[in-house]
């Protein structure tokens, strides 16, 4: 029984020009697509395309609108808090209470 030989560089080369010959013939072989057929590919892309950019529109908007809801919430918040907020006294007005609270204090001690 012979022994296994190794292919040489030769061998090699020659094998890979086979196998890109046999490819390429492949491909001529291959049935090219009609024009009503790329016509009707275009077209689904195109529709693929406008589809896809619907969402996007649609998405950014929805996007829009929440931001706009959370910035009127921020508003309400912050008016709302402005209202529930104790108003800003005057010094006098500080000084009349501060006053009270230590004749009150006065006259629990006694």
């Amino acid at each position: 029984m012979k022994g296994f030989k190794d292919p040489g560089f030769q061998d090699r080369v020659a094998a890979a020009a086979r196998a890109k010959a046999a490819a390429l013939e492949k491909l001529k072989a291959a049935p090219r697509p009609d024009e009503a057929e790329l016509a009707a590919r275009a077209a689904r892309r195109l529709e693929r395309e406008a589809e896809a950019e619907k969402k996007r529109v649609a998405a950014r908007e929805a996007r829009e609108e929440a931001r706009r809801a959370k910035d009127e919430a921020a508003v309400a918040a912050g008016e709302a808090l402005a209202a529930a907020a104790p108003p800003v006294l005057t010094e006098e007005e500080r000084k009349a209470a501060r006053d009270a609270r230590y004749a009150a204090r006065k006259k629990r001690k006694g």
